[in-house]
């Protein structure tokens, strides 16, 4: 988490930081239901006009 941390201290806006609980650094590749969808989709919507 903290090297995620940094990454979002040092990025431009727009950025939200998003951490899944119950996820590790590649779970997300695999294990598809944990991947916040809603909040990306949202994101996106917002940010890429």
């Amino acid at each position: 988490i903290e090297f995620s941390q940094e990454a979002y201290k040092l990025a431009a806006e727009p950025k939200e930081l998003v951490i899944v609980p119950a996820a590790g650094h590649v779970d997300l590749y695999d294990r598809v239901n944990l991947i916040p969808w809603d909040k990306l989709q949202s994101f996106f919507g917002k940010n890429l006009k």
